[in-house]
């Protein structure tokens, strides 16, 4: 079964995603009894080194990201995604689920938009590879309902050969050193059941993944492509939890179980309550119980 972590700060509550507001207003309650269990462990979303986010980031973003009002979470919601990565590869933990307050997918080299601040995993990438093994081979699958930039921008400017990066979001293409995907999920909407469609798609890029013989996974986990929310795709919230647990078998079978889930995009409080306890008692137990009882009314 193994253990969990955690990764989570109080400002979250307070001051998270400018498209979200207080979505995550009913955390850490909202996971109260998950945090009772013994194979789960919380921890404090401690600052990112600057050091380190200068290594991806230029001094003039970095300055314009400490001065911007919607960023101040950016340095806690960094480091706790950097600090489960480390984690997971030394032994503590085997799987991590990451709250941040703010995202990291569209931070670029120089630029930063979005509600995004620094790019949380790679920074965690750029640290593992520089403090644990310069050899380890990382999967990222992005399925928030828009483009991973910012992320896709420090790949090419660093010329990274050993991270894959899967995004579901709006255009349909792939690199020459197929390394770098794109899928259209746009269409999804327009089917009979968006739902399977969705999940077609999700298997595909994981069908990739498995031939790129990675050591870590990560899920950068959006649930904007839910009905209402901003990116929705017509997508049902059962259907994340239907993914985390295609995505926790994957990776048990070919990640050596190194799973590390960082919360993206999504704004409604109501589907964030719902959505990530499941999520996380699916990584602990394959399914997505292991949540409050007072909940149990809304499925």
């Amino acid at each position: 079964m193994g253990k969990v972590g955690i990764f989570w700060h109080n400002s979250f509550a307070r001051r998270s995603y400018l498209t979200g507001g207080n979505r995550l207003s009913d955390f850490p309650d909202a996971v109260g009894e998950i945090l009772k269990r013994k194979d789960v462990t919380l921890y404090t979303c401690k600052r990112v080194d600057k050091d380190l986010v200068l290594k991806i980031h230029s001094e003039e973003m970095v300055r314009e990201v400490e001065s911007f009002p919607l960023c101040t979470t950016a340095y806690e919601s960094a480091g706790g995604v950097v600090e489960a990565t480390t984690r997971i590869l030394k032994g503590d933990i085997d799987r991590a689920f990451c709250f941040i307050g703010c995202g990291g997918h569209h931070a670029g080299r120089n630029h930063f938009w979005g509600a995004c601040c620094f790019n949380d995993v790679i920074l965690a990438i750029v640290n593992a590879k520089e403090t644990i093994d310069k050899d380890l081979r990382f999967v990222i699958l992005d399925t928030d309902a828009h483009h991973g930039d910012g992320t896709r921008d420090l790949l090419m400017w660093m010329n990274e050969r050993d991270v894959l990066h899967l995004c579901l979001c709006d255009r349909e293409w792939h690199s020459h050193n197929n390394l770098w995907y794109d899928f259209d999920a746009t269409w999804v909407s327009y089917e009979w059941d968006p739902n399977k469609a969705y999940i077609r798609l999700v298997e595909n890029a994981l069908d990739i993944a498995i031939k790129f013989k990675a050591d870590f996974f990560f899920w950068y986990m959006g649930f904007d492509i839910c009905k209402g929310d901003y990116g929705s795709l017509g997508i049902d919230k059962e259907t994340i939890v239907e993914i985390a647990s295609i995505i926790r078998e994957l990776t048990r079978s070919y990640f050596d179980d190194k799973l590390q889930i960082v919360l993206a995009g999504g704004s409604m409080r109501e589907l964030a309550t719902w959505i990530i306890p499941r999520v996380i008692g699916t990584i602990l137990d394959g399914e997505g119980g292991s949540v409050d009882s007072r909940e149990e009314s809304d499925t």
